[in-house]
């Protein structure tokens, strides 16, 4: 498929593609190397995690015992 940038710099997506994100308003956009990557964006995404880690009974405070351990693990390298 192809979408074409207008003199405004504006991009159309094909509507094949954007049917598979009906609940997407905000796209995150990066460059890698030659490519522009487009990714849905989801500002409650925070939230999502702090649902999942609360439906698997793991603790606020378990949270920070294992960031800090990864961050030792990291400064150990």
């Amino acid at each position: 498929m192809i979408a074409k940038r207008t003199v405004k710099n504006q991009i159309t997506l094909p509507k094949k593609i954007v049917d598979h994100f009906p609940d997407v308003e905000y796209f995150e956009v990066r460059r890698e190397g030659d490519r522009i990557i487009l990714e849905p964006f989801r500002p409650d995404r925070a939230r999502e995690v702090r649902e999942k880690l609360g439906a698997l009974g793991v603790k606020e405070s378990e949270v920070a015992r294992a960031v800090a351990w990864a961050r030792k693990q990291d400064d150990e390298k």
